[in-house]
């Protein structure tokens, strides 16, 4: 009864969305190029509610991913180069064929294993994705850009044997970016700079934010996601501290560093 019902609901998605296309001016104009924008911020949207952990809202947000993914097939099927059913077949193709271990007499030993079979199919797949990063999208956010392409390289075994020795990594990527911030300072460039364009900080805090990332996925923590809930966090002891800075009719340029602390202070035990 439950796949009857969601078949039947997708068939009438799928009505509605040819009465748009047909009937409706602003659905009509609309074109992949102009949905782009908007399927962006309705994923960044259902990342805020994934992580707010309001299941009302993740349900209403995948609607609208869901609106924007049939929206493109419609689209498509009017250029005549794909529609629903061959995105759905070839969604259906590709998992069926990635995941030998299930439906064919492959075995594995763990996630790992599943992963890294993942890879190397996807390396023998004939859609000029030969090689193994550039299945990483170039407009990825920098932090989520370094977790995947970290991730992909760990699949093929390009990683640390022992987590652990990351560790040595960070430190070593600190020292180097503290020295050159030294130098720098001193109004000396570093020696490797290329062109001496006075970026050398700027690389060796890149060199240090990517280990830092591995260090994150060694951990099994995904950096961005951890970002973010500091980002919350932030705000909402920021927003306590200019709360309670308003409610005494001052502003927070009127207060000390230390008295902006002591509210602080309170934020955190909330």
């Amino acid at each position: 009864m439950e796949r009857e019902k969601a078949v039947k609901s997708f068939e009438r998605l799928l009505d509605i969305m040819d009465e748009l296309r047909a009937k409706c001016p602003w659905d009509r104009e609309q074109t992949m190029e102009s949905l782009r924008p908007l399927t962006i911020e309705e994923t960044y949207e259902l990342s805020d509610a994934i992580l707010e952990k309001g299941s009302a809202n993740i349900g209403k947000e995948l609607g609208d991913i869901l609106l924007h993914i049939v929206f493109y097939a419609k689209i498509g099927q009017e250029q005549g180069v794909f529609d629903i059913s061959t995105i759905i077949e070839g969604l259906c193709n590709k998992l069926v064929y990635r995941h030998p271990h299930v439906f064919s007499q492959t075995e594995v030993n763990g996630t790992r294993e599943v992963i890294e079979n993942w890879e190397q199919l996807k390396g023998k797949e004939k859609d000029g994705n030969r090689s193994l990063l550039s299945g990483v999208p170039g407009s990825l956010p920098s932090l989520v850009k370094a977790y995947r392409i970290q991730d992909k390289a760990r699949a093929v075994g390009f990683d640390w044997d022992i987590r652990e020795q990351v560790w040595d990594k960070v430190r070593e990527e600190i020292a180097e970016f503290e020295s050159e911030i030294i130098q720098e300072e001193r109004g000396s460039l570093s020696s490797n700079i290329e062109g001496g364009d006075g970026r050398g900080a700027e690389q060796e805090f890149g060199d240090l934010l990517f280990s830092l990332v591995n260090a994150a996925r060694l951990y099994n923590i995904n950096p961005d996601t951890a970002l973010e809930m500091t980002n919350k966090k932030f705000i909402k002891r920021f927003n306590y501290l200019e709360d309670n800075t308003i409610k005494k009719g001052k502003s927070l340029k009127d207060l000390s560093l230390d008295e902006m602390n002591l509210i602080w202070e309170e934020a955190k035990k909330l």
